[in-house]
């Protein structure tokens, strides 16, 4: 019996179809070193660790240059009797229906691990622990507690809406700014939002016609904002969504400060030249 050597290893290109609506091209995976004396069967087993798609659920359709494409519908047979060389390409078609198909890049139905807070309190380089040993925030031994810091908070709010003249419909900006980044609106709204939390405080046991902190609700000229003047399910004013924001008072400076036009933009742009 004479000496049979092993088949060298072929490099074969691996892709799969685009699942893009705007192209038909493939989509590059990888390079996959293939032993021609495989079976068809054996080849596709090795290509579900870069696929996804199951061995019973792939077709492969080989690629080789100067030849015509070959769908590999025989399991059994050799790969390499396929024509197989350095230079073809293996395209893994999935035949499961689409809603059968894992899709790899959506993770909104991925189980998502939640630290217990028993656990994160117990961790000795958290943040929270750097907290306790710096003696910050609710750990501080001379800081309020949070009700009493909560109706401190709205008295400076108060001091500050009476002392910046914040009313609604006049013109402001949002601090800090400087040129060119700029966000400037008109205000909306000025008073108590119960639905934005306060630290430490459980919004359902706050006594609402007992004073609470100010926050100044802004329309702004540009879709820089977080909403459409809603926040945690109640509407405080109405704006198209992203015009909306709610700063601080000490944040709110108004005055004279039109909308920005087209006017300015090029003025900006020839500033700028």
């Amino acid at each position: 019996m004479s000496f049979q050597p092993t088949p060298s290893d072929i490099a074969v290109t691996i892709t799969t179809p685009s699942t893009a609506p705007t192209t038909d091209e493939p989509r590059l995976l990888s390079e996959r070193r293939i032993t021609p004396s495989w079976t068809v069967l054996q080849t596709k087993g090795k290509l579900e660790t870069m696929t996804g798609i199951p061995p019973s659920s792939q077709r492969l359709l080989l690629k080789t240059p100067g030849r015509p494409d070959q769908w590999l519908d025989a399991d059994d047979t050799i790969i390499g009797d396929w024509g197989l060389m350095k230079g073809s390409e293996l395209v893994v078609h999935d035949t499961r229906p689409q809603a059968a198909r894992v899709n790899f890049s959506d993770l909104s139905a991925v189980e998502k691990y939640v630290l217990p807070t028993e656990t994160y309190e117990s961790l000795p380089n958290s943040v929270l622990a750097w907290k306790k040993n710096q003696k910050l925030g609710r750990f501080d031994p001379s800081a309020l507690p949070p009700v009493e810091a909560m109706l401190e908070q709205a008295q400076r709010d108060a001091k500050e809406v009476e002392k910046r003249e914040i009313t609604v419909s006049k013109r402001a900006i949002i601090l800090p700014s400087s040129p060119p980044h700029i966000r400037r609106g008109t205000v909306r709204f000025v008073g108590p939002a119960p639905t934005i939390p306060f630290a430490g405080v459980d919004a359902e046991t706050v006594d609402p016609s007992g004073p609470l902190p100010i926050w100044v609700g802004i329309e702004l000229d540009e879709p820089t904002g977080k909403n459409d003047g809603s926040v945690g399910g109640k509407r405080y004013f109405t704006c198209p969504n992203k015009t909306g924001v709610f700063v601080k008072p000490e944040k709110v400076q108004v005055g004279d400060f039109p909308p920005l036009g087209l006017d300015d933009e090029l003025d900006e742009d020839m500033e700028e030249i």
